[in-house]
């Protein structure tokens, strides 16, 4: 990086934050109920970050006076691949009992996320994690974040291979600040760490700003890309061949948020740059993240993530500077590409006699409530038959290693608690995501994940009504621009604008290969089922063979769409 370059507020942070400490350890000692600005902004780093409760900003006292605002952590767990063991699992179900809101979230990211925990219960909440087995570290922060991968648990070597492949970037990538570890794992009673002057350690991937922004990877095999692969900042798509992995293609350059009143931010899906072998891959991925490190936008953290580098600079060029940081020229990819995705709802066979089922968390709730007792319906299962899990990008969890002779009861239990098997559920359903928004996310412009369940209700019955119940059509909301759940490369995205309001895009795919495109700004909730449903219509009379409601919408065109809105 050069040494004229102007960094803006948050770099300085990071800079003098002696490895992202900065007033944390002082201010955990205080009495306030939230942290100070600056100390929140290096809180993301280590999993959490300050919020409060809006919904209690709209209350007010007998009195008439304002309520103060409830401040609370969000406290996000970084797990790669989604692998979650039954006794981590249940572990954090017991914290979010004892120490949060009473919920568990399934992320979009494959993680898990605990809401309302009080700033006097963040270090027993982050301690409890790792006692665990699993870590909050990195989970947010300018750092490469949790290590997507292709959750389905079938027993074969490409499957093991990725799974085996993303724990190893989480583990190669992982900030080597000891910060972590003195602020929230020792022991009151045991060894004391020096807070006031930390060991400071060498970041040799990281340096002493650490990144720009936020840095997102994924990994997955083509028919597959329930993660999004294209949407990431590197993306690994596995080349299969004879049933085995003979390397990667290498995408880059994805990431979905945008800030609407500035044009000079968009969302974009990434590029394919090169093809690289299994034993190059870490090496490659190094390079790449310290090309974005060292060339990345620094000033202007509204372009900093590496989308706009590459933008500015062309691929060729990126993949010029990627090459010499390798030390060697990387060919051209290969010419495998995304062909598919998969929601793994309902009931698989493993391949080595074992069976998984795959139970939709509508956007990704575990809860209960009086329609379903998600959580305690899974807590059952899984206190029962203590199997494996793993979390999808659908925000939904697979239970994995199911004797075959366990399946019936299993079923039952879950019937019994109000979870819909998947013959009860539509692939809208399915395949729909959304953020949290209302009322934690201090980003949020209106709701989301509390809205999206009864929009799916009315758009049911528009499908059911025109027969197209067998159409896999996906729909990503979030509550602002940022694009948390994705929102700009399915079938329909739908972008909180306004309170009660959202941009409608159309004309990306289920597979995540394409952005969609702005159909129609300012749409009130309630409008949304009218809107669509004269598209709906016309895409059922005029569709092509095997051609998805977002295929027929990119090649029909916005032009075309609104004539037959306004028919």
């Amino acid at each position: 990086m050069s040494t004229d370059v102007k960094l803006s507020k948050l770099e300085h942070l990071k800079d003098g934050s002696r490895q992202l400490r900065g007033t944390i350890p002082d201010e955990l000692q205080n009495d306030e109920p939230t942290f100070s600005g600056d100390a929140s902004q290096l809180l993301k780093h280590h999993g959490s970050y300050m919020q409060d409760d809006r919904d209690v900003r709209k209350k007010k006292n007998a009195d008439g006076s304002k309520k103060e605002k409830a401040y609370s952590c969000m406290v996000r767990t970084r797990i790669p691949g989604g692998r979650v063991t039954a006794d981590q699992f249940l572990a954090e179900l017991e914290i979010c009992d004892k120490l949060a809101n009473g919920t568990v979230r399934i992320t979009s990211r494959q993680g898990f996320q605990l809401h309302g925990v009080l700033k006097s219960n963040l270090r027993d909440t982050i301690r409890a994690i790792n006692e665990s087995k699993l870590t909050t570290l990195a989970a947010c922060g300018d750092v490469n974040r949790n290590v997507m991968c292709c959750p389905a648990p079938y027993r074969n070597a490409v499957y093991d291979d990725m799974q085996a492949l993303s724990q190893e970037l989480a583990d190669h990538f992982k900030p080597r600040t000891t910060a972590y570890f003195d602020l929230w794992l020792t022991d009151e009673d045991g060894e004391k760490v020096n807070l006031a002057e930390p060991a400071i350690v060498e970041e040799p991937i990281y340096g002493q700003l650490y990144l720009p922004r936020k840095f997102k990877m994924a990994i997955t095999v083509p028919e597959d890309n329930s993660v999004d692969v294209y949407t990431q900042d590197l993306g690994l798509l596995a080349v299969v061949e004879n049933d085995a992995i003979i390397g990667y293609n290498v995408i880059v350059g994805g990431g979905m948020g945008r800030t609407p009143s500035a044009e000079k931010t968009f969302p974009a899906v990434g590029q394919k740059m090169t093809f690289v072998t299994p034993d190059q891959v870490i090496a490659v991925c190094e390079a790449i993240v310290k090309v974005q490190r060292d060339y990345g936008n620094r000033e202007d953290r509204k372009r900093a993530r590496m989308k706009y580098l590459i933008f500015d600079w062309g691929l060729e060029k990126f993949k010029t500077k990627v090459e010499e940081y390798y030390g060697q020229a990387l060919p051209e990819p290969h010419a495998s590409d995304v062909t598919g995705v998969a929601d793994l709802i309902g009931w698989h066979d493993q391949g080595d006699g074992k069976l998984f089922l795959g139970v939709n968390i509508e956007n990704g709730r575990i809860h209960d409530t009086d329609q379903a007792r998600i959580k305690s319906g899974l807590h059952a299962v899984i206190s029962k038959y203590r199997m494996d899990t793993r979390l999808t990008a659908l925000q939904s969890v697979v239970l994995c290693d199911i004797d075959p002779a366990d399946r019936a009861d299993i079923d039952q239990i879950l019937v019994d608690h109000g979870i819909k098997p998947v013959e009860e559920l539509s692939l809208i359903r399915r395949y729909s995501i959304a953020c949290p928004a209302f009322p934690t996310c201090g980003l949020s412009i209106t709701e989301s994940e509390r809205a999206l369940p009864g929009l799916i209700d009315k758009l049911d019955d528009v499908i059911t009504e025109l027969g197209l119940q067998d159409h896999k059509i996906a729909i990503h909301m979030t509550g602002c621009p940022n694009g948390c759940a994705r929102p700009y490369t399915p079938d329909i995205g739908l972008v909180g604008r306004s309170v009660g309001k959202y941009t409608v895009f159309l004309g990306g795919n289920a597979e995540g290969t394409r952005l969609a495109f702005i159909y129609e700004d300012q749409v009130p909730f309630d409008d949304i089922p009218g809107l669509l449903k004269p598209l709906l219509i016309a895409f059922k009379s005029e569709r092509s063979i095997n051609e998805s409601f977002g295929d027929y919408c990119d090649r029909i065109g916005l032009e075309g769409l609104q004539k037959h809105a306004a028919a």
